[in-house]
């Protein structure tokens, strides 16, 4: 069960993460559209598991890995945002978050 800082600290950082996916997500990732679904903070606030909705790609596993690589950058760019309000960020890591895809295949298993 997540305590009350917990569940402060992931929508500060999902608010955040996704305003810095928004903002440099064309210069980074070219044509694909990165959203930032959950974001979830382990109880001693070291890590942070960040759950993201990718569109317009093929391989979004491969964007995937692309966006593990560039952790560190992303953690630095969230870093300048809640400086103010953290002391320490966590370490972020990024998996993807399936539940639109797998909720459009049952929608399209139920109009069959």
């Amino acid at each position: 069960m997540e305590s009350t800082r917990q569940k402060k600290i992931s929508r500060q950082l999902q608010k955040d993460l996704s305003e810095i996916f928004q903002l440099e997500g064309r210069t980074l990732f070219s044509t694909s559209f990165v959203s930032v679904t959950v974001v979830r903070v382990s109880p001693d606030l070291s890590v942070a598991r960040a759950y993201l909705s990718v569109f317009g790609v093929e391989n979004k596993e491969e964007l995937l890995a692309e966006i593990n690589h560039m952790a560190y950058y992303l953690r630095k760019k969230l870093a300048a945002r809640v400086r103010n309000q953290m002391r320490k960020v966590p370490d972020l890591k990024f998996f993807l978050d399936d539940s639109v895809d797998y909720a459009q295949n049952i929608e399209s298993l139920l109009n069959d």
